[in-house]
């Protein structure tokens, strides 16, 4: 997991695995989006690689990137679970949501006078 949230930590290595959601690309056309130098992209596309985020097949003498998305799944559970309410905030919600059944329910109910 910290290789892929490192990868994923820079911004052209994100706008790269955004350009392969939709497409396999080669290196040369992943690298004509991009303002720097192409050895720079290369770089990119090793640290992808080897943290699993793309995979990459030869096609004569190119190379071309497909995205690989199982190396996030880790990362997203952990940051699911960090989005979860803690312990304390889970029982304070579900105490609200009894109080607020109960406030209903005597609200039907008829009052005793009313019964009378």
């Amino acid at each position: 997991m910290d290789e892929v949230a490192g990868a994923i930590a820079d911004g052209v290595r994100r706008e790269i695995l955004l350009m392969l959601r939709g497409e396999s690309l080669s290196a040369g056309q992943i690298a004509d989006r991009f303002a720097i130098s192409r050895p720079a992209v290369s770089r990119h596309l090793r640290v992808l690689r080897s943290a699993g985020l793309v995979a990459a097949a030869s096609d004569g003498r190119r190379r071309v990137y497909t995205l690989v998305t199982e190396p996030l799944d880790e990362l997203a559970e952990w940051l699911e679970r960090l989005r979860r309410p803690s312990g304390w905030e889970h029982h304070l919600d579900a105490l609200e949501t009894e109080v607020y059944r109960t406030r209903r329910d005597r609200s039907r109910q008829p009052s005793q006078r009313e019964s009378a």
